[in-house]
């Protein structure tokens, strides 16, 4: 086996064991904490709201399930994660969809799906209050579609197609990290994904309407198939992400750098090429449609540039400097351009080069973006949360870049290493191989002089 790609493989999987070691060594603790942020929801949330009414039912199920953890002694039992998902998310979610409680997102959406049918835009001509507002890109509509074809019902309400987004999104990457793992167990990955759905920020999410679990869900789908060097699959994936919301944007270049790191140009110029058709073919119809509703809609109201105020408004440094500082929304705006600036510099000078360390850097730029935002809501750290849990749970083999032989020290140490001890011992038979040639599983031979 190539020793470099030994290497790379040990230095990931121990990276990445120390979390998941941590919480399957502990599922009773972590779960009472799960249940101490539920109740936290409930008791910091308005009466008779979708938040306070997932708070209660969501801690008794974290509760149940750090009762199971206790009483089984077994880390990573499925029978836990499975307890503990529906006590946390299953029972929360049908129960607010039978009393058909939810986020004002829900409505938005609904609306739009019914204004997509009948205009060709899911955008108001003239909002003037918050709920005319629809700050999602043309693609989140989708979800609303049911609802407009077949009125108000049960399975209509867009929170069971955003959830069986995200459930086959999830799936999809984990049978992508089972083919680029082969010794990994396939139980492993399905209880991941029951750990992953109990978490309590995509749990509430899910329950109460929150669009982001379809965006999270293809930006898991999108980096795991970059990670594998599948880089139209990747592109297709980011591609849809990029169509339903902003924040999903930032994982472009970040899959695009490392695939370029695995594949070279041409893998990185297939997923560009593949999500900017989607993107394309999503957008661009329906800005053409009514520009001006558009940029309304998704460029200055997210912002709080709009006729409205967004309601996104947690107390983060980029709200607080917009809200209370002369000029404060400048800054804020510098300060997410130097940001987006920095994490830009760090894909050109050291690109990632697997999937976790993809991961972690979009968590990084998300976190910071949701910092500075002039308009910004604690909610979105739901991003690089389950970016950083997610692939720790569900570990994925890396590539050994195809740069990596030519610009990793351990690399050209390898190299420089060989190629003394073989002029010393005065090895006649072989040509000496560059450093490019260390990804080869098998050594090129030559005639011998």
């Amino acid at each position: 086996m190539n020793p470099e790609l030994t290497a790379h493989t040990s230095r990931l999987e121990r990276h990445t064991s120390h979390i998941s070691h941590v919480w399957r060594t502990q599922d009773w603790i972590v779960l009472g904490l799960c249940t101490v942020l539920a109740l936290i929801v409930f008791l910091s949330s308005p009466p008779h709201t979708a938040q306070r009414l997932w708070g209660w039912e969501a801690a008794l199920g974290y509760l149940c399930g750090a009762v199971v953890a206790t009483v089984i002694a077994r880390p990573w039992a499925r029978l836990t994660a499975v307890v503990t998902a529906v006590g946390a998310l299953v029972l929360p979610f049908l129960s607010l969809v039978l009393m058909g409680k939810a986020q004002i997102e829900i409505k938005v959406l609904e609306r739009a799906g019914e204004l997509l049918l009948s205009s060709g835009s899911p955008y108001a001509p003239n909002p003037t209050a918050v709920r005319d507002f629809n700050p999602y890109l043309p693609g989140m509509a989708i979800f609303a579609l049911p609802h407009a074809l077949f009125g108000d019902h049960f399975f209509t309400d867009p929170r069971w197609w955003f959830a069986a987004s995200l459930i086959a999104a999830v799936v999809g990457a984990t049978r992508v990290a089972r083919a680029g793992k082969k010794m990994q167990a396939e139980t492993k990955g399905v209880t991941g994904v029951f750990w992953l759905l109990a978490c309590p920020p995509l749990a509430l999410a899910l329950a109460i309407g929150g669009v982001d679990p379809a965006v999270i869900g293809l930006l898991c789908l999108g980096l795991s198939h970059a990670g594998q060097g599948n880089a139209g699959r990747a592109g297709l994936a980011l591609g849809a992400a990029a169509a339903l919301k902003w924040t999903a944007w930032p994982a472009l270049p970040v899959a695009i750098a490392l695939l370029a790191a695995l594949g070279g140009k041409r893998s990185a110029g297939r997923c560009t090429a593949a999500a900017s058709g989607v993107v394309m073919l999503v957008i661009v119809p329906v800005f053409l449609v009514n520009p001006a509703a558009f940029v309304e809609h998704v460029v200055l109201f997210p912002l709080g540039l709009g006729k409205a105020p967004s309601p996104a408004a947690s107390p983060l440094p980029g709200h607080l400097l917009a809200a209370y500082l002369p000029g404060g929304t400048a800054i804020a705006m510098t300060l997410l351009g130097l940001s987006a600036a920095a994490i830009g510099a760090s894909l050109f000078l050291r690109p990632p080069t697997h999937a976790l360390a993809a991961a972690n850097r979009l968590a990084l730029g998300l976190t910071l973006a949701i910092l500075f935002a002039p308009a910004t809501r604690i909610g979105y750290l739901v991003f690089p949360i389950v970016l950083m849990g997610w692939f720790r749970f569900v570990p994925f083999a890396p590539r050994l870049p195809v740069s990596a032989a030519v610009t990793s020290p351990g690399a050209i140490s390898l190299y420089c290493t060989r190629s003394t001890l073989r002029s010393l011992g005065s090895v006649g038979g072989r040509q000496e191989r560059s450093p490019s040639d260390l990804t080869q599983r098998r050594p090129r031979t030559y005639p011998t002089r």
